[in-house]
Formats: C-alpha cells, sequence, structure tokens
C-alpha cells in the first residue's frame, strides 16, 4: 500500500496568509502543518508517499522533506496545475501507484488517537474503499454519509444543505487499485470539481464501502481556516506539554518504527541545535 498528501489547492480561507505560500507549510504550533499526515500515513506503516503541489509551492516542500531518505521513507513529488477536486489527486497519482492501493490524506487534516496508527496499519481491507467518519455540529460543511438502522452506508453527499446525518467523512480514505480508473470516469459536480464523494459513492453501489466511526478518543481537526488553525495549534500545544510527547514528529516515528537506526536519529538530532524539537529528539536518541 502506497500513501497520498494532497496538498495543493490556493488556501484561499486563509487569504492573506497564504497568498505567498502553501497552507500545509504553515505551523501548526511547532510544525509545519504537513508533519501530521505524514506521519499518519508512516504510522500506518507506509513507506512510499506521493505529495501533490502545486505547480508554485513544490520547491518549498522539497526543500523542507527532501526525498525521504534520512527518514527511511521515499517521498514522490507531483502537481496539481489546478484545484479541480479531490478525486483529481487519485488521476495525478495513477503512474505512482501503479495498480495498487492506497491510504489518501488531505494535507490540511490533524487526526491524533492512541492505537491509530496499528488500526491503520492492521485493519484496512484488502479491497474496495473504507472511510474514516467523525460526528460534529456543522456537517454541512463535509461531505455526509448517512447510514441505515443497521449501520450499512446507504447514501453519502457533499456538502448537504440539510443534512440528515452528523457523520462527517474526514480527510483519510483507502482505495483499491481500481480508484484511478474510477476516478477518471467521473463528472464534475457543479462546482466544477471531481469530487471524492463521487468516488466513493461508486463504490457504494457496489457494496464495496466499509466505514469506520472514529471514537471519542480520536481528534480529527480541520486546519483550512484561521480558527480551526488556531484550535490545532492549541490542541497539540496542550497535548504536548501535558505529555511531554510530540504529535507529529516525523524522525521519531521512523526511529520507532525501526526505519532508521539510531545513530541515524542523533545525525537528525545535530540539524536541530538549540531548540525544543532537537532537544526532544535528544532524549529519545541518547
Amino acid at each position: 500500500m502506497k500513501g497520498i498528501v494532497l496538498a495543493g489547492g490556493t488556501g484561499s480561507r486563509l487569504w492573506p496568509i497564504t497568498r505567498v505560500t502553501s497552507k500545509q507549510l504553515l505551523p501548526v504550533y511547532d510544525k509545519p502543518m504537513i508533519y501530521y499526515p505524514i506521519s499518519t500515513l508512516m504510522l500506518a506503516g507506509i513507506r512510499e508517499i506521493l505529495i501533490i503541489t502545486t505547480p508554485q509551492d513544490q520547491a518549498q516542500f522539497i526543500d523542507l522533506l527532501g526525498d525521504g531518505r534520512k527518514l527511511g521513507v521515499k517521498f514522490k513529488y507531483e502537481v496539481q496545475a489546478n484545484p479541480e477536486g479531490l478525486a483529481q489527486a487519485l488521476i495525478i497519482a495513477e503512474e505512482f501507484l501503479n495498480s495498487e492501493s492506497c491510504l489518501l490524506i488531505l494535507g490540511d487534516n490533524l487526526f491524533h488517537g492512541a492505537g491509530l496508527g496499528s488500526q491503520l496499519e492492521h485493519s484496512l481491507p484488502k479491497t474496495g474503499c473504507h472511510i474514516f467518519t467523525y460526528e460534529v455540529t456543522n456537517p454541512n460543511h463535509y461531505g455526509v454519509l448517512n447510514l441505515d438502522p443497521n449501520g450499512v452506508p446507504v447514501s453519502i453527499e457533499e456538502k448537504p444543505k440539510n443534512p440528515t446525518s452528523n457523520l462527517a467523512v474526514t480527510g483519510l480514505y483507502f482505495f483499491d487499485k481500481f480508484a484511478s480508473s474510477i476516478a477518471k470516469k467521473i463528472s464534475p459536480s457543479l462546482r466544477g470539481e471531481l469530487e471524492i464523494t463521487s468516488v466513493i459513492d461508486v463504490y457504494l453501489k457496489k457494496n464495496q464501502l466499509t466505514v469506520t466511526r472514529l471514537s471519542r478518543g480520536t481528534a480529527w481537526l480541520d486546519t483550512g481556516n484561521p480558527t480551526a488553525l488556531h484550535e490545532a495549534a492549541t490542541y497539540v500545544k496542550i497535548i504536548e506539554e501535558r505529555t511531554g510527547l510530540k504529535i507529529g514528529c516525523l524522525e521519531e516515528v521512523s526511529y520507532l518504527k525501526q526505519w532508521i537506526t539510531k545513530e541515524d536519529l542523533k545525525e537528525c538530532v545535530s540539524r536541530y541545535k538549540n531548540n525544543e524539537y532537537g532537544k526532544y529528539l535528544e532524549k529519545i536518541a541518547y
């Protein structure tokens, strides 16, 4: 299984902050935003990750992350020339996926919860589509999943005006090897975009959609507007200060996964001298 991080888009909900930089490069407390979705994929055991960016921002992502070698992973990069919908990521990634299944995550989504990585690594299906839902108070802002009385998915709607469910579809999706070909066949929505819900709906109609309702012990934060960005930074700050453990620390994940050695980790420490991030890595390495 491979991973995709969609880090394109204009970030217009964050203007003027994002007029000259990608929102996924903005800080969420002590790390760039993109560290959090990448860490989710890494915790799921994924070591080949495609990062889709805008053309003008790609060089900055490469400067920040490189090819992944120092983390024991492989990063590849593609561009989304125009923001024409989330499902477009599956088309852009077709060659990278090479008929393999994938875990697609949105670059402005933050997931945190005990055992989430293990759940992703060991509980995903082999075929079909699997989505993660979260109960929210404003479902009209998201794709919404409707279930029958037995908990079986019956329909999915993109940002409905009058939602009949409060189950939001989060920005984390598992797709089997057919996802790219399905994405190429869907039509743009009234918004002129290739909706990810349209791809999911194809699997639903084939009875190939399964769902995990994220528990109360799991946090899902969408950082796409100023209030949400501030809330996410506050959440990370509180958890890290209270527990002494960092969220989204890529070097730590790699070391715990045994993808890099202690000597590799010590090299990472030397790159972050005289700051709190480096001191945290130092505690792990020595």
